[in-house]
């Protein structure tokens, strides 16, 4: 007799990414939400949940000092899975866990991959502040409805995509930035040039641009001036802001 499917797990948020000095107080909360497979009810990637990690740790190191506190979500499944938008639906679960874990604090979802498009769709939850889209899978024009947008007005949101970015298609996440900007000004884009879907040629400065946001959304402090220039910048110089070489060097150059 053939066995029955174990039942997928729920969505969990678990424990924040802890570093020396961490708050004893949270005053916002970062989000990370890991990339995934377009159709797929297996259980979610460990090795996804494992990539986030870093990022978060840096993240947390950078804000600790404001009260920021960094999970990665762990979902139900690894799939979108057509409109049942499984990731999504478990993005806007773990907000509404932090909103009864900490209260009424800021929360930026920050999302690689699959796990970017599921920032963006959750983007318009009440105690989301920001997005950030890092290499964001998102469908072919025509291939399904359009990613909505409306709902992200009033949030702070940035996307990243390499240019040389071989799974995700980084001229989909130019159109979307742009249809975004036409309803929330305070949308910019970042293309890294030469890298690829991972965004690993330029950690360094990927991962201080994410710091950079995070600590400006969430706690008010001011952008690097290319994120401050990207955002105030008219379409489409807003949207393919390069990051240059040694960007977090000197983060207010």
């Amino acid at each position: 007799m053939a066995q029955s499917a174990l039942p997928l797990p729920a969505a969990r948020l678990g424990r924040a990414v802890r570093t020396a000095g961490a708050p004893t107080s949270v005053s916002g909360v970062v989000l990370l939400l890991p990339d995934g497979k377009p159709d797929s009810h297996r259980r979610p990637s460990p090795f996804s949940y494992a990539l986030q990690l870093p990022l978060a740790r840096t993240l947390a190191r950078a804000g600790q000092e404001d009260g920021l506190a960094a999970h990665v979500v762990r979902y139900r499944c690894r799939g979108w899975n057509a409109t049942d938008a499984h990731l999504a639906a478990d993005a806007e679960w773990a907000v509404d866990e932090v909103v009864r874990r900490y209260g009424d604090v800021p929360v930026c979802l920050a999302g690689h991959g699959m796990g970017g498009r599921a920032a963006l769709r959750a983007g318009g939850h009440p105690a989301v502040n920001s997005v950030l889209a890092m290499a964001p899978w998102l469908p072919e024009s025509g291939a399904e409805e359009p990613e909505p947008v409306k709902h992200l007005l009033g949030r702070q949101v940035l996307l990243v995509h390499g240019t040389n970015d071989a799974r995700t298609d980084p001229e989909l996440s130019f159109r979307l930035a742009e249809r975004a900007k036409k309803t929330n000004r305070d949308t910019c884009r970042f293309e890294v040039h030469s890298d690829g879907h991972g965004l690993r040629q330029h950690r360094a400065e990927v991962m201080a641009l994410a710091a950079d946001f995070v600590r400006g959304s969430l706690f008010g402090r001011a952008y690097a001036r290319p994120v401050a220039d990207a955002l105030a910048a008219p379409p489409p110089l807003g949207l393919r802001m390069p990051l240059a070489a040694g960007f977090g060097r000197s983060l207010r150059d």
